[in-house]
């Protein structure tokens, strides 16, 4: 079939809307209509060249929709039912899988390879295969996806708002309550206020933490924190410092989780100054496969038994946590209406990512 996708050719290169051809489900995959796309700043990497990923691409990792169509082989899912679909596969039976590590899976090796699981691809377009961002390829009304990547919901869920189940809630989310550890009482600081971040604070608020300090240089961003749960906000982790403790009386925060647009080397030990004793810091930024540089105290890390971990999608299950969120949010104990701060056409995405870059947006969302 033809389908429309945004598609990135080549690094520095704008997001193209072209028509291109996309091959059926093969052994164990499924076709998917979309129903909305999230842009994620993850995406973005892809532009700047800092995703190590072979040209050309479609984009997109976050989104759900309805089956469509299903490959040979497929169980448990039938055409019409409403899916989310998981950036990381879970085939259930690798060891990472068997030990409730779902997030680390072997197939994740794939995620950024191009070629769907058995090497080849499903779109086409200029006489050549195009790749697909984490096997999804989300920035295309259709695509084709490993059933490992497939999520089923309840028939009648809002997928549009569940599009963002597939990566910004999660990992965010359980950036704070699972990788994080952050409980009653705690102090927990969230450095970056985009949609990851916010989701952070949702986490630490919903957790029982005391106090939730966001920082982020952006006034807007900052605005929308305290919306989500926020208690205090601060332009920078100087400013908020001296804050932090007096609020926990010297003690400092319990958990600082780094969510800013991209990693960089000195924000691990400026969060570290930030925690205190058994301090934990949680870096869920994604930061360039090049830059192996970190700035931060040796002396405080093993006298004050400081900590710091990664944290790939909050440490979740997808097939346990992606139906949980939507739960959550039909309870009304999450909130995903008010993460989409503006809807885009697909012709309209290099829009949504300059809305990103200049901090408009806490989450753009494409609907189909």
């Amino acid at each position: 079939m033809k389908t429309k996708a945004a598609v990135i050719w080549g690094p520095n290169e704008k997001w193209q809307i072209d028509e291109v051809e996309l091959d059926g489900p093969r052994e164990r995959e499924v076709l998917v209509k979309l129903t909305a796309s999230g842009l994620c700043h993850s995406d973005y990497h892809l532009v700047t060249g800092d995703m190590p990923m072979p040209y050309p691409v479609v984009g997109g990792h976050e989104g759900a929709g309805v089956v469509a169509g299903l490959g040979p082989g497929v169980t448990g899912l039938e055409e019409g039912d409403s899916v989310v679909l998981s950036f990381l596969p879970a085939c259930g039976q690798c060891a990472y899988c068997a030990r409730g590590m779902t997030n680390l899976c072997d197939l994740g090796g794939a995620v950024i390879l191009g070629p769907q699981l058995d090497g080849t691809h499903r779109f086409h377009a200029r006489g050549q295969g195009i790749g697909q961002m984490c096997l999804l390829g989300t920035f295309s009304e259709y695509t084709v996806v490993p059933q490992a990547s497939v999520v089923k919901v309840d028939n009648g869920t809002a997928l549009d708002k569940a599009a963002l189940v597939g990566c910004g809630v999660p990992t965010g989310y359980g950036s704070a309550v699972n990788a994080g550890e952050i409980r009653h009482g705690d102090c927990a600081v969230i450095m970056g206020a985009g949609g990851i971040g916010v989701n952070a604070i949702q986490g630490a608020r919903n957790a029982g933490a005391s106090y939730v300090v966001a920082v982020d240089p952006k006034e807007f961003k900052r605005d929308k924190a305290k919306e989500f749960g926020a208690t205090h906000t601060f332009a920078s982790a100087e400013e908020a410092l001296p804050a932090i403790s007096e609020l926990t009386r010297g003690r400092l925060a319990d958990a600082c989780i780094v969510t800013t647009d991209n990693a960089e080397g000195h924000q691990v030990g400026e969060a570290l100054t930030l925690v205190g004793k058994g301090g934990r810091v949680v870096v869920t930024a994604l930061g360039h496969p090049a830059d192996t540089s970190v700035t931060a105290s040796l002396f405080e890390l093993t006298l004050f038994e400081k900590s710091i971990k990664g944290a790939l999608f909050g440490s979740s299950n997808p097939r346990f946590d992606i139906p949980r969120y939507l739960e959550m949010y039909n309870a009304g104990l999450l909130k995903l209406d008010e993460l989409i701060t503006t809807e885009y056409r697909l012709e309209d995405i290099n829009e949504g990512y300059d809305d990103l870059l200049s901090g408009r947006n806490i989450r753009g969302l494409i609907r189909y």
